[in-house]
């Protein structure tokens, strides 16, 4: 597990853009990779100037792999799922226990502002906020605000969709669909479950992509700056209802 953090906010004084602090999202990797692989492929391919504005923590799923990864020869084990399922993704084994150990990871790494996922870490992303707001999952840690949805598709068994997709996800979300990505088609229709999605296209396929063309570079600038207006409101409302209220007592 790794996390890129950032710097110490300095205590008093106005909150600036240097003082406040960053969006925190747990990141949750692929199937049968690992945390480290993850922070390679986000760290590695996106522009210092993105990653920067960002507190990523990277966390290892909680099962070994039980097969052979798609990563070998590319990068190395150990490597992780989250849960196991069935070749049409209807039957999961595991599932249960894979949301309880997601929530100790926040109870203990955390807190987090929001989730960020690739491929099955992206499924479960896009999940939680609902089956939270339900009461059917992390009921122990602060409300998800926000999540970035990379690679990712809606759960199938009807049980799980059910509850997760219920009513539209409000939380807002940044989506990346890939043109040959073999989830295309699932990515697409899990728009229709959030609020105003964003969404980053790009020519790739099952892939963290680059971020190197002006339009993905804007709406990843976009969905940065309205978090960071979020947290900058957030602590200067907190600032103010912690400022002593002075009363002025006129003698006559």
């Amino acid at each position: 597990m790794g996390s890129i953090g950032p710097e110490p906010i300095p205590l008093g004084g106005e909150i600036t853009a240097q003082t406040q602090r960053k969006p925190r999202f747990l990141c949750l990797h692929g199937f049968r990779t690992s945390g480290a692989i993850m922070e390679k492929q986000v760290i590695g391919k996106w522009p210092r100037h993105v990653t920067s504005r960002l507190d990523l923590f990277f966390a290892d799923a909680p099962f070994p792999a039980e097969g052979t990864s798609d990563v070998e020869g590319i990068f190395p084990p150990p490597y992780y799922e989250w849960f196991q399922f069935s070749k049409d993704f209807m039957d999961y084994r595991n599932f249960d226990e894979c949301l309880a150990y997601i929530e100790d990871l926040i109870i203990k790494h955390g807190p987090f502002d929001g989730l960020m996922g690739f491929s099955q870490g992206a499924i479960l992303s896009a999940a939680l906020p609902g089956l939270q707001a339900r009461g059917l999952a992390l009921t122990k840690v602060p409300k998800i605000k926000w999540v970035v949805i990379i690679s990712g598709a809606e759960f199938r068994k009807p049980e799980v969709a059910e509850k997760a997709y219920a009513t539209k996800i409000e939380c807002p979300s940044l989506h990346f669909l890939g043109k040959d990505d073999f989830l295309r088609i699932h990515g697409e229709k899990l728009l229709k479950s959030f609020v105003d999605p964003l969404v980053i296209q790009h020519p790739k396929g099952h892939t963290v992509p680059r971020l190197v063309d002006e339009n993905s570079l804007e709406t990843m600038d976009a969905f940065l700056s309205m978090m960071e207006s979020d947290i900058a409101k957030t602590l200067h409302d907190s600032a103010e209802e912690k400022s002593p209220i002075v009363e002025c007592v006129v003698s006559v």
